[in-house]
C-alpha cells in the first residue's frame, strides 16, 4: 500500500463511525406508520418496532449481557429476530444466528464454539435444547420465545426443564423504551453464523458493524440504483431464506432502511406462504429453489395473479425449466450468486433496456446466469497455480473475490481462515467464467465437476438440461466412481404430479437427445444412472445436498 497525504483532523472533528444504529435511525424519518407483519399474528409500525428494538436492549442489559458478550438465537423467521438483529449489534454485542435444522449435535457443537452467554429459544426447539443442555458450557440464561402469546386470547407458555429468565414478550413489556445506543469502532464484532461445509464441524463466519453496513449499501446499489431486481420503499419484502443463514441475504437491513413493509412468515409452510403473499400484497423476496419450485408446483399459484412477485433465487442453481416455469406464471424472477464467507451477494443478473424488450425465451439466458458482478465487488478467475485468467467469456476457472464486507476468516480456525484468503483473494471454491460484459457464470463447485474419459463435465449444465424435459420437477446430477471413464453421471428426478407414471429413464434420455443433436452435449454426458425420488436430500439451508447422494447412491 502506497504512502499518501492524509486529510488533517481536527480534534473537535465527529468522524462518524458506520455502524448498524445508523441503518436504524432512517427507519423513523421518512414513512415510519408502514407495517412490520409477523403471520397472522402480530403487526405494528416502524416506531413500534424502535420502541420494541431499545426494549429489547434494555432487557438484554438487565439480564448481563453487555458488549462482547454473544447473544445466540433459534427463532423462526419472524419480527423478533428482526429486532435482533439490530439491538444486539447496536448496543456492542454479537449476535449469534443459531442454523436451528442443524442436527442437536451440531447445534450443540456452534454454541459452544460461539462461546453463548445467553439464548432466545422458540419453544418449538426446547426438545433440542432439553436434549443437550447440560453439555452447554457458556450460555448463563436463558429466554422464552413464544407465539402463544399473541392474539386476543393468549395461552401460557410450554412447561420447559429449561429455567428461563422470563418469556420474550414479557421482559420486553417489562423494560424502558429508551436506550442510548453508544459509538464504538465500526470494526466491531455485529454478528456470526456456521456455514455447514461438506466435511467436518460447521465453520463459524463472523462479520462487524462496517462490513454489515457497507453490504447495506452494495444492496442499496444494485437493487435500488441500478435496478437488478428493482427494490424501493413502495415494495413489500418477504423473505424465503431463514434469517439464521447470512442474515436473510442482507435484505432485511435495506428493507428497514427503506420503511418498506415487512412480512415474517415464521416457520416455512406452503398455505401460509402463499396466504401472504396474496393477502399482504408481497412484491419482493429471496428463496433457494427449492422454495420457489415448491410454490410454482402450488395447484394454488396457477389460480392467483403472480404478475406483481419479483424473486431473486440464490443458494443453489435457478435451471432453465424452473426459471421458465415462474416466468410464465408472471413471477419476474432472476438469480444472484454469493455465500455465507461473503455476506452473501457478489453477482447479481442485470438486465439492461434492450434485454427487458426480449421475449422471455431469450430473457432466460440472462436469467440463469450466476449474475453481473456486483457494484463494490471485484471477481478474478485463477488457475490452479493460482495464476489469473481472461475474462474473455471462455476461459474457466476458480472464481476468487474481494469485497468491503467478506468476513476475514474462520472463528478460531487459523489454517482454514488462510486458506480461505490465499494471495488476498478469497476463494469461493466455484469453478466459473467470466465475460467482458462482467457476467458471471457458473460451471460447477470444484468438488462436484465430474471427468469422464478425461472430460469434464458440468452437473449444472446437465441440471439445467434435464429440468426442461417436460414433466421434471427437480433434479440432481452426481459424478459416481466408474471402473472404466473414472467417473460417470448419476440423475435424481423428482416427477411433476401428473407425470409420476408417465416418465421413465428411457423416455428422458431420449429427450436428452436433442441436446446431442443440437450440439450443446456430448453422447456420453447423458447419465448412465436416471433414478427417480420423491425429493432430493438439502443441507440445513436448501441447497441440494450431492455429498448425501453420492453416499446413498454407493448403498
Amino acid at each position: 500500500m502506497i504512502e499518501t497525504k492524509v486529510i488533517p483532523r481536527t480534534e473537535s472533528a465527529y468522524d462518524s463511525p458506520l455502524l448498524i444504529k445508523n441503518i436504524l435511525a432512517q427507519s423513523v424519518r421518512y414513512n415510519p406508520e408502514r407495517e412490520i407483519v409477523y403471520r397472522d399474528l402480530f403487526r405494528m409500525n416502524y416506531l413500534t418496532l424502535n420502541q420494541r428494538i431499545h426494549r429489547l436492549a434494555n432487557a438484554l442489559t438487565g439480564l448481563g449481557i453487555g458488549p462482547g458478550d454473544t447473544v445466540g438465537m433459534l427463532d423462526w423467521d419472524s419480527h423478533r429476530y428482526l429486532e435482533c438483529f439490530f439491538a444486539v449489534p447496536c448496543m456492542g454485542a454479537i449476535l449469534h444466528t443459531v442454523n436451528v435444522r442443524l442436527s442437536p449435535a451440531q447445534i450443540l457443537y456452534t454454541i459452544n464454539h460461539a462461546e453463548d452467554t445467553i439464548l432466545l429459544v422458540h419453544e418449538d426447539f426446547l426438545p433440542i435444547l432439553e436434549a443437550i443442555k447440560d453439555q452447554i458450557t457458556t450460555v448463563r440464561t436463558y429466554v422464552l420465545i413464544s407465539d402463544r402469546v399473541y392474539g386476543d386470547a393468549p395461552e401460557a407458555v410450554t412447561t420447559t426443564a429449561v429455567e428461563a429468565a422470563g418469556e420474550y414478550e414479557q421482559l420486553l413489556a417489562e423494560a424502558a423504551d429508551a436506550f442510548e445506543f453508544p459509538d464504538f469502532d465500526e470494526n466491531t464484532w455485529a454478528t456470526s453464523f456456521y456455514t455447514t461445509g461438506t466435511t467436518g464441524n460447521p465453520k463459524g463466519v463472523y462479520f462487524s458493524h462496517r462490513q454489515l453496513f457497507m453490504h447495506t449499501m452494495g444492496l442499496v446499489s444494485y437493487f435500488c440504483g441500478f435496478e437488478a431486481l428493482p427494490f424501493s420503499h413502495r415494495d413489500v419484502y418477504m423473505p424465503i431464506t431463514p434469517m439464521f443463514h447470512v442474515h436473510a441475504w442482507g435484505f432485511p437491513y435495506v428493507a428497514t432502511m427503506l420503511n418498506a413493509k415487512q412480512v415474517y412468515p415464521g416457520r416455512y409452510e406452503p398455505p401460509m406462504l402463499l396466504n401472504l403473499l396474496l393477502t399482504e400484497k408481497v412484491t419482493f423476496s429471496h428463496c433457494v429453489p427449492t422454495i420457489l419450485n415448491m410454490l410454482v408446483q402450488s395447484p394454488v399459484a396457477k389460480q392467483v395473479d403472480l404478475s406483481n412477485w419479483k424473486v431473486i433465487i440464490g443458494g443453489s442453481a435457478l435451471t432453465r425449466g424452473l426459471a421458465q416455469a415462474a416466468l410464465e406464471l408472471g413471477i419476474n424472477v432472476s438469480q444472484g450468486y454469493g455465500m455465507s464467507e461473503t455476506a452473501p451477494v457478489m453477482a447479481v443478473v442485470h438486465l439492461n433496456e434492450e434485454q427487458l424488450q426480449l421475449p422471455l425465451e431469450e430473457q432466460l439466458a440472462y436469467r440463469t446466469k450466476a449474475g453481473k458482478m456486483a457494484p463494490f465487488v471485484e471477481l478474478r478467475l485463477v488457475d490452479e497455480q493460482g495464476t489469473f485468467l481472461p475474462h474473455d467469456g471462455q476461459a474457466t476457472g476458480e472464481v476468487v473475490a474481494r469485497s468491503p464486507w467478506m468476513t476475514q476468516g474462520y472463528f478460531k480456525e487459523p489454517e482454514n481462515s488462510e486458506k480461505l484468503w490465499e494471495n488476498g483473494w478469497l476463494h469461493t471454491g466455484d469453478v466459473g467464467s467470466l465475460g467482458p460484459d462482467y457476467y458471471l457464470t457458473i460451471s460447477d463447485r470444484v468438488k462436484d465437476v465430474i471427468k469422464t474419459g478425461g472430460e469434464w463435465v458440468s452437473s449444472l449444465d446437465l441440471e439445467n438440461l434435464l429440468s426442461q424435459v417436460e414433466g421434471v420437477a427437480e433434479v440432481a446430477v452426481v459424478g459416481m466412481p466408474d471402473a472404466r471413464w473414472g467417473e460417470r453421471p448419476n440423475a435424481l428426478v423428482v416427477p411433476k404430479p401428473d407425470f409420476q407414471d408417465l416418465l421413465t429413464a428411457e423416455l428422458i434420455k431420449q429427450q436428452m437427445q436433442r441436446f446431442v443433436e443440437s450440439g450443446e452435449i456430448k453422447p456420453w454426458y447423458i447419465p448412465d444412472r436416471i433414478l427417480f425420488v420423491p425429493d432430493i436430500p438439502k443441507t440445513s439451508v436448501g441447497k441440494i445436498d450431492k455429498k448425501k447422494i453420492r453416499v446413498d447412491l454407493t448403498i
